[in-house]
């Protein structure tokens, strides 16, 4: 019997990571508190990496609880800056202040992905990647946000390295996977091992 892959995000662009891949999956995102789970950990000082971590597997188990015997791919991304994490800009002026923070600097991306099933994490990695990003004048980032507009809110670091994002960086090392947010190469070298699909 064929083992059905749930993806437990609404993310349109892990989704389209895995269609382009050819991957027959259903997306079921989970409801979760992210910031409310995330806030204990950050109280105790937990390295930006084992919070995308964390909030993988309880993205993958949430939704495994509810679609039995179905893998599910749990993933989250975490900006880390020096010390300071980042999350999702709630507005646009949020949004200036995280790029006029990372402007010329380098800063990592921690992608995790988690497969779980009927409750259970199966198994879990994180991969990173070092963005560095030139240095900006404030004038060039009220023009680029307003360019993009408010998909700048619908990513941790305020950009998208597939769009207009890629005009902010000078320097980038890591692949291209792990910086949309679900490193896939590991992912589908488990879901062969598995025999979940055809290798």
């Amino acid at each position: 019997m064929a083992v059905s892959i749930v993806l437990a995000s609404a993310s349109p662009f892990r989704a389209k990571l895995l269609k382009d891949a050819g991957i027959a999956f259903e997306a079921r995102p989970a409801d979760l508190d992210e910031r409310a789970l995330e806030a204990p950990m950050a109280e105790s000082g937990a390295a930006p990496e084992d919070v995308a971590l964390v909030l993988a597997e309880a993205k993958a188990v949430a939704v495994s609880e509810e679609a039995p015997g179905a893998l599910v791919i749990g993933c989250d991304q975490t900006l880390s800056l020096g010390d300071e994490v980042f999350h999702k800009p709630l507005d646009m002026e949020a949004a200036r202040s995280h790029l006029l923070k990372l402007a010329g600097k380098t800063h990592h991306l921690n992608s995790a992905v988690v497969l779980a099933r009927d409750g259970v994490v199966e198994w879990r990695h994180v991969a990173m990647a070092a963005m560095t990003m030139r240095p900006l004048d404030p004038g060039f980032i009220g023009r680029h946000l307003a360019a993009v507009g408010q998909m700048a809110l619908s990513s941790v670091g305020a950009y998208q390295l597939e769009g207009r994002g890629i005009q902010l960086f000078e320097r980038i090392d890591g692949d291209y996977f792990t910086i949309i947010g679900l490193p896939l190469l590991p992912l589908l070298k488990q879901l062969r091992e598995r025999g979940v699909i055809d290798g």
